[in-house]
């Protein structure tokens, strides 16, 4: 088996919308977008912190059979919260800096 190479890119890159519950894609606008994006990466970590917990939970009780599944389960849960408490820090200056702009 072989890997194909990457050709260069031919053009802008896109960002498509994620789509909702229903299926129903994003209107394109960017706002709409981002806060797809953000919304679903949040879902996300709740999902990866919940995960993480409900291990905890097995590790205390004794019912947790390999102890590194508890382990990789929680520093994947705080990546991922620093990594959003990050994002949210960039946004939060973006924001302000746009602010101080004069009209």
């Amino acid at each position: 088996m072989s890997i194909d190479s990457i050709g260069p890119i031919a053009g802008p890159l896109r960002i498509t919308a994620p789509t909702g519950p229903a299926g129903a894609e994003a209107t394109g606008n960017a706002a709409d977008v981002f806060g797809g994006l953000l919304t679903q990466n949040i879902e996300t970590l709740q999902a990866t912190q919940s995960k993480a917990d409900g291990l905890a939970v097995k590790a205390a009780t004794g019912d947790l059979q390999d102890a590194h599944d508890y382990m990789a389960a929680s520093m994947e849960a705080a990546l991922a919260t620093q990594l959003t408490v990050a994002i949210r820090d960039k946004a939060v200056a973006a924001f302000t800096e746009i602010m101080r702009m004069q009209a």
